[in-house]
């Protein structure tokens, strides 16, 4: 009997933080790695609005590529593009991977993207889009 409670006392303390848990950084580097868009940007002009439920915040970014490091779509420098992604208001306790971050206007900053069949641009590496390692 004894050598039971240990066990489940253990799996008890633990499973709190494994409810918190994140993406691992491999994965997000792979995730870097694949996309077909690695570029510098300067956001010109942020947009939130709300999204399709009251957790959710829409957001429009016009940024202008001030490098091309790789791409897919013949992306040039000087080019504007649109970017496109959701917001969600996790409750507490939430698992899985974090929350692309709210960009500002004037940033200046690396950016991990794949390009849609509308003609823009969503984040390609969860919320290490906007962020290297």
């Amino acid at each position: 009997m004894q050598a039971m409670r240990f066990p489940i006392l253990l799996t008890a303390f633990l499973f709190p933080f494994v409810l918190l848990a994140e993406l691992a950084p491999s994965a997000y580097e792979a995730m870097q790695a694949k996309a077909p868009e690695h570029l510098r940007i300067e956001v010109l002009r942020v947009d939130v609005e709300p999204g399709e439920d009251s957790s959710q915040q829409k957001v429009h970014v016009v940024a202008m590529a001030t490098a091309v490091l790789r791409t897919a779509t013949s992306l040039k420098p000087d080019e504007i593009i649109n970017i496109l992604y959701t917001m969600n208001n996790r409750p507490a306790g939430w698992a899985g991977p974090g929350e692309i971050p709210l960009l500002g206007e004037k940033d200046q900053t690396v950016a991990y993207l794949t390009k849609t069949e509308a003609g823009d641009f969503v984040p390609a590496a969860g919320r290490m889009s906007f962020s290297n390692f």
